[in-house]
């Protein structure tokens, strides 16, 4: 029986990721170590692989979405039960001792945060901006470092902005940097590098750094999506 009463929600947005959701779901559970995780939530966008049916056998909760980050996000935090919410990207591997973790600093008072961030690479290039992710500074944040933020406070804040098909794990987290404490605990999450091989790691860089200058600089949702789509999915 848990003796904290405070549970986590782990919700992981999904779309076309049939090889990686077995492998998740079994890396959340080999790291939790105090039975604070209630439950596990994939939200699919509308995958044409074997995603949702490789999800299906699972022991998890399965919601199916519009296409779109934020709004799977937003649906599965309607549907989530536990009073944190623990939001990971499907290509994102948390640290043993997680739920403890992120129960510890909600204890402590803080209302949100995330953990630091390495890649699945030797890449030097990239160790160096992983590096910056142990500041607590809005600039350092990424949606690849995952996010845990009580229940309610996700609510107060309305969740995350739907307009934004991409960037909406910076816009959120720029309005809890204004609104609450915000918490980078040390360990580390283990995320892939798979989109900078993709596009060329000096190349997406140079991309994301463009971006986050359209938003500075005002860009409406739209804009930074045609960027995206423009210089990073084509």
């Amino acid at each position: 029986m848990n003796s904290n009463p405070r549970r986590i929600s782990v919700i992981v947005p999904v779309l076309n990721e049939q090889e990686l959701v077995i492998p998740l779901e079994e890396t959340i559970r080999r790291a939790t170590t105090a039975d604070g995780v209630l439950e596990i939530i994939y939200v699919d966008g509308g995958s044409s692989d074997n995603t949702v049916s490789q999800a299906a056998i699972l022991d998890a909760q399965v919601l199916e979405s519009a296409k779109g980050r934020a709004k799977q996000m937003n649906l599965g935090a309607r549907e989530a039960k536990g009073d944190i919410l623990y939001f990971l990207h499907a290509d994102t591997l948390p640290p043993f001792g997680f739920d403890q973790a992120i129960i510890n600093a909600v204890d402590a008072g803080m209302e949100a945060g995330c953990f630091r961030m390495k890649f699945d690479s030797s890449s030097r290039f990239l160790s160096f901006f992983a590096w910056f992710t142990r500041f607590n500074y809005k600039l350092c944040r990424g949606g690849d470092q995952s996010l845990f933020i009580k229940h309610s406070h996700f609510n107060d804040l309305r969740g995350f902005d739907e307009n934004y098909q991409v960037y909406e794990d910076l816009e959120f987290i720029g309005r809890l940097y204004q609104k609450m404490k915000f918490k980078v605990l040390p360990q580390y999450v283990l995320t892939s590098a798979r989109k900078y091989e993709q596009v060329g790691k000096y190349r997406l860089q140079y991309h994301f750094a463009v971006i986050h200058l359209k938003n500075y600089l005002g860009a409406s949702p739209e804009a930074i999506y045609a960027y995206y789509h423009r210089y990073i999915l084509s």
